[in-house]
């Protein structure tokens, strides 16, 4: 279900998280259009954290250690390669924003949202952002310019919030890239039951020991690494 205002009333941070804890998000028509829509969709995707999986090639791919991986350093960055990246569920441009842009950053400067980001020969070739929210991380877009460098930044988030308690990360819908990753999608009802008991935990974003191995945090993401 998507609703629009013609008006473009405010939307503070703190109407944003509360709107994530009542299960709806924001997405715009295109990054050319200033509006929001409010999304609370029938279907939701979610990874379960606890069955999540990494496949075999991407798991071989990461022992190589490609990318130098970093955790909030570039927000500005990661928010500009997911604007340019039209490979989204379900339609074929961006719906990120300059309303975006400006929201998620206040969020970013409050704590409340985070990228996970990878480098190569110091240069941004992909990563993902998205907002946690008490023991709830919602993952909102992620981009790549290099092989594989979203992918393993989505198992390096599953790590960060499996060691930090996070019980749950919202994928907002399901495709089947992110199927291969053990996402599956939940009715409106049993979306909401897990959101709320995710928001009576908490999750420490920066659990993870920053000098975690790759094969350390391939067993914290997955046990079939």
């Amino acid at each position: 279900m998507a609703r629009k205002s013609d008006r473009y009333p405010e939307i503070t941070p703190q109407i944003l998280l509360k709107a994530y804890a009542s299960g709806i998000f924001p997405m715009s028509d295109s990054a050319e259009d200033p509006g929001l829509y409010w999304i609370e969709p029938e279907s939701r995707g979610i990874f379960p954290l606890e069955t999540f999986h990494v496949p075999r090639r991407l798991a071989r791919t990461m022992r190589h250690q490609p990318y130098e991986i970093r955790i909030d350093s570039d927000f500005d960055g990661v928010i500009a390669g997911c604007a340019g990246n039209a490979d989204t569920p379900y339609r074929d441009k961006t719906w990120i924003n300059q309303r975006i842009r400006a929201l998620y950053h206040e969020l970013f400067t409050l704590g409340y949202c985070h990228t996970v980001e990878a480098w190569q020969d110091g240069k941004l070739v992909g990563g993902l952002y998205g907002v946690r929210l008490r023991g709830a991380f919602f993952g909102e877009s992620m981009f790549s310019h290099a092989r594989d460098a979203s992918k393993i930044a989505l198992v390096y988030l599953v790590a960060r919030l499996k060691a930090g308690g996070f019980t749950l990360l919202d994928a907002q819908f399901t495709t089947e890239h992110l199927s291969q990753f053990g996402a599956i999608e939940l009715d409106k009802e049993a979306y909401h039951q897990r959101l709320d008991a995710a928001l009576e935990g908490d999750g420490e974003f920066y659990g993870l020991d920053g000098r975690a191995t790759v094969d350390e945090v391939l067993q914290l993401a997955s046990h079939t690494s």
